[in-house]
């Protein structure tokens, strides 16, 4: 590793990694990056694994939480090279029997078409999604910080301390119920356990506020945007450079680190307390995704031919089907039928495969670290709603939890999150145990989704990260 003179180091050139390190650089702070892998972006990274000429997102796919990222957002990176791709319904989560539940960019008219569920509908988010900026610069910082509208917050308080069968079960129709617990499943938890109602809560406000758009040309041209945002600060990155020592990098000031709880704790030489390793070790990471990307001979042929509108599809039918797959990977098995997260970017993409053709990416929660296939259950599960589906499949690319974790070694045991959204690893003892973003040896810090606010692709954790640094490390206090 190159040994020059910079003020900070970043280990990790994610979104959270290049997130801090852009802070950083803008405080006028030299830094390097260092990055295990030959190519920038983390979890947000396009690459062609089925056919050449079908572009594929190696593991997130769609970006409602960087659209809604202040962070984000003020570095305007479309000068860099990002286009974000708007589809015309952010969500599309059909029923059997060509019934469809959408969730639009409009409150007023996805509540139309939830009928009797409308008024509940409007009530339960509406107050959210006309305070949206305030309510993103809150749920994007940590839990334990003091809200800026605390009577915003408390209104959002009954959606995280309630279950998510709890307050799905408060609507009357399969829509509404099965929209809701679609949208609470991205947390990896069972929608009995709490917290997983305010991941559903914040998924749809930012569906109405924000959208849920993607990069055109694959997620890795997010993160590529990053990286040159970075490099015209004067930024230095270093790929394919595995750091398993900190006593491997060159002094630094600060040195940040942008991977998981767990991983820091496995490092040689970390110059950390026996204690406040012991706390990092037992820091509990949550089902792994099994993901399955599809080059097609023609689009996904659904029962209802409205669910072409959404780019992302949460396939799993009733919220109690949902419910019932999201138990199983806690308890260490696969669903029959397991709830399945899809996007189908070329419908609204067509750089991402050649004319004519198509592609899909879609994944399911299965227990951390699982050795089995899922591909068949996925696909069955995709034929339900989509009859012809796996007749259009020119070829599939399977990868479970231990091949997304050696592609990105962030992805521990497959968890795209970070670490489990538990009561105790966001609000409780766990969370007490490891505050914020320092760490007890002067000049190294936390950065990673195991940092507040988490998982999902809006680089806050970075952000938050490297503010820290500035401030207790540089003394530099940003407004």
């Amino acid at each position: 590793m190159g040994q020059g003179p910079y003020e900070s180091a970043v280990v990790g050139a994610g979104h959270n990694g290049l997130a801090a390190a852009i802070c950083l650089a803008k405080a006028g702070k030299s830094v390097v990056v260092y990055e295990a892998s030959e190519s920038v972006g983390g979890g947000a990274r396009t690459e062609q694994l089925t056919i050449p000429g079908f572009l594929h997102d190696t593991c997130s796919a769609i970006h409602p939480m960087a659209a809604g990222s202040f962070f984000m957002k003020e570095l305007a990176l479309e000068q860099f090279g990002l286009e974000w791709v708007h589809p015309d319904t952010p969500l599309a989560h059909p029923l059997v029997g060509s019934r469809t539940a959408f969730l639009e960019k409009s409150l007023e008219q996805t509540a139309s078409a939830l009928g009797e569920d409308g008024n509940a509908w409007t009530r339960r988010f509406a107050p959210f999604v006309a305070s949206s900026k305030t309510f993103f610069e809150h749920t994007l910082r940590s839990p334990l910080s003091i809200p800026s509208s605390p009577i915003l917050m408390a209104r959002f308080a009954p959606l995280a301390l309630k279950s998510t069968n709890r307050l799905a079960n408060s609507f009357k129709s399969d829509q509404a119920r099965a929209l809701f617990a679609g949208n609470a499943a991205h947390a990896g938890t069972p929608l009995s356990h709490l917290l997983t109602g305010a991941v559903g809560a914040a998924l749809i406000v930012a569906a109405h506020t924000v959208g849920w758009p993607f990069p055109k040309g694959g997620a890795g041209n997010l993160t590529l945007a990053l990286a040159r945002y970075f490099e015209s600060l004067g930024g230095t990155i270093q790929t394919g450079s595995q750091v398993t020592s900190l006593a491997e990098l060159p002094s630094a000031r600060a040195t940040l680190m942008a991977i998981t709880h767990g991983q820091v704790a496995a490092l040689d030489d970390t110059g950390l307390p026996e204690s406040f390793l012991r706390r990092l070790k037992r820091w509990r990471y949550g089902p792994g995704a099994f993901k399955v990307d599809w080059a097609l001979d023609g689009p996904i042929p659904w029962e209802d031919p409205a669910v072409a509108r959404a780019a992302t599809v949460h396939v799993g039918g009733t919220l109690e089907e949902i419910a019932a797959s999201e138990l199983q990977p806690w308890s260490g098995r696969l669903s029959e039928r397991p709830f399945v997260l899809l996007a189908q970017h070329t419908l609204f993409d067509r750089s991402r495969a050649p004319e004519g053709k198509h592609t899909a990416w879609g994944y399911c929660h299965v227990p951390n670290g699982w050795e089995g296939d899922a591909t068949p259950a996925i696909e069955a599960q995709i034929e339900r709603f989509a009859p012809g589906f796996q007749e259009r499949i020119l070829s599939r690319s399977s990868w479970g939890p231990k091949r997304l974790e050696r592609w990105d070694g962030n992805l521990v045991g497959g968890d795209v999150n970070g670490g489990a959204l538990t009561i105790s690893q966001t609000l409780g003892p766990a969370r007490w145990s490891l505050p914020g973003y320092r760490t007890p040896k002067a000049g190294l810090y936390l950065c990673s989704a195991s940092t507040p606010p988490g998982g999902g692709v809006h680089g806050m954790a970075g952000f938050h990260g490297a503010r820290c640094a500035l401030r207790h490390t540089f003394g530099i206090r940003l407004s």
